[in-house]
């Protein structure tokens, strides 16, 4: 999500951070390159405009605060100039409003923009996160099937689905889902309108009628981020033919530039609520513009990193395993549920994603051919292995490595690369073990590196201040496994 703007704008911002002072005309300079790099990303011009403006307002004459740089203070102006640019003025305009239930959320967008599909994924969203008890409801009469493929999303998710009735218009639909809705002691009901290729008057006037009934606490815009401005346009017409109050941006995981995200509510006045990210139905994520704006300046997100480590990482669990390290208990079983935890958490990439300064990281990675695929491989080596083996990793010897590594479709060398790499990570939590709860929180990523980034794949080092614990700790259950040791051997094959 917006990696082709965060490279830019890193790149821009990086050159002014080297500079001890900084004059007027370097700051011009610099804001000319973010602007051709906002207008690369699909930024629309009233917006690139607006924007450079804003920060070399606030840039020219800026009184610098002790020990901060000239350069750290106008990435911080360029950070908060984002945050106005995706959030206005309403620090909660995220919020959905489902206070009084039943309360009626509508679905509106045109065909193609993944409508369904994010009706399910906020639904369980809803169901899982919020403990909403939730109907939908598929309103579209006019695309074959359309109405069974939410019923089977309904199947897949545990949330209710409205009973499909023949002959029936979207309105009669819309009536029908309140008074269900009503009677079955729902929260949320959730109207599912139907699209099509191009905005009509036929379409506008069908939305308008069903709103009209339901009377929706929140109208959500479903439009496709990879669209681009065309984007921009859909919801400026939604806005003013039918009134929406928040825009859900999908397919935000693709290459798209992103600049319909930075538009949007700039030319909108309405938030961006959420966006998908892929195709799994919990692939959605509440849009945070303090948060998106870390990620597109390399600040990471480290809120959303402990956010998600909270979600798939069970309490009990994580004391156990908090215990069993501060024993210096380390076998292959806790090494193949850290790696279970980072694939549950986006993997490797998803998790650095997320970590202050680690953008860069994640290129060098793609270089040295480490992706997500270098995670399946190591549980499989584990998975080849007797329970007695995963307990004692001592008893590896070289007969029993030539059965696991042919057991896992590997080479033995594989095998070694792994061993060492639990070795390594068994020492660090011996010493992490030795500190106490406390260290062993504080530890996290900084204490497997070690000084300079030991364990780090060749030609890595990790960022300025992450030797120094700016890791997120914290995180229990993870043991800092963020990025293991020993990790560069495990290229794709050459």
């Amino acid at each position: 999500m917006f990696e082709n703007l965060s490279d830019r704008l890193s790149g821009v911002l990086e050159k002014l951070t080297r500079q001890g002072a900084l004059t007027e005309e370097d700051v011009a300079t610099a804001l000319r390159e973010v602007r051709v790099a906002l207008l690369e990303a699909d930024v629309s011009l009233p917006v690139a405009r607006d924007f450079v403006k804003s920060v070399q307002e606030k840039a020219t004459g800026q009184a610098v605060t002790k020990s901060v740089s000239p350069g750290q203070q106008v990435i911080k102006i360029v950070h908060d100039a984002l945050i106005q640019t995706l959030a206005g003025d309403d620090a909660n305009a995220g919020e959905l409003k489902v206070s009084s239930p039943p309360a009626p959320i509508l679905m509106v967008g045109l065909q193609g923009s993944g409508k369904t599909t994010t009706t399910a994924k906020l639904a369980k969203r809803l169901t899982d996160r919020n403990k909403k008890r939730v109907l939908m409801a598929s309103l579209d009469t006019r695309r074959p099937a359309a109405m069974e493929q939410l019923a089977v999303l309904g199947m897949q998710i545990g949330v209710d689905t409205l009973p499909i009735v023949a002959g029936q218009t979207p309105v009669q639909i819309a009536k029908r889902a309140k008074q269900q809705a009503t009677l079955g002691g729902y929260d949320v009901y959730m109207l599912d309108t139907a699209g099509r290729l191009s905005i009509d008057d036929e379409l506008m006037d069908e939305v308008a009628a069903v709103r009209d009934e339901a009377k929706p606490h929140e109208t959500l815009l479903v439009v496709d981020g990879l669209t681009g401005q065309d984007a921009v346009y859909t919801a400026e017409n939604f806005n003013t033919r039918v009134g929406i109050s928040g825009v859900v941006l999908t397919r935000m995981d693709g290459d798209g530039r992103g600049g319909a995200a930075l538009s949007m509510r700039a030319v909108t006045g309405k938030p961006i609520k959420f966006v998908g990210l892929g195709e799994k139905m919990d692939a959605i994520e509440e849009f945070h513009p303090e948060r998106i704006a870390g990620r597109i300046l390399g600040m990471g997100d480290i809120v959303s990193l402990v956010e998600k480590a909270q979600e798939q990482i069970e309490a009990e669990q994580a004391e156990r395993m908090m215990k069993r390290f501060q024993k210096g208990q380390f076998n292959m079983n806790d090494l193949k549920q850290q790696l279970e935890q980072m694939q549950k958490m986006g993997g490797m990439q998803g998790v650095m994603g997320m970590m202050p300064g680690m953008g860069k990281l994640t290129k060098q990675m793609d270089e040295a051919g480490l992706d997500d695929k270098v995670l399946k491989r190591q549980i499989a080596l584990i998975d080849s292995m007797t329970k007695q083996e995963r307990r004692n990793p001592a008893l590896l010897q070289a007969s029993r490595k030539k059965r696991i590594a042919k057991g896992a479709g590997m080479d033995v060398s594989d095998l070694n690369k792994l061993i060492k790499m639990h070795r390594q990570m068994a020492d660090m939590m011996k010493k992490m073990g030795k500190m106490g709860k406390k260290g062993l929180m504080r530890g996290g990523l900084s204490a497997l590196m070690g000084k300079g980034g030991a364990g780090m794949p060749p030609g890595m080092t990790p960022p300025a201040g992450l030797g120094s614990g700016a890791a997120p700790g914290g995180m229990p259950g993870l043991g800092g496994a963020a990025l293991p040791p020993g990790l560069s051997g495990f290229g794709k094959k050459k």
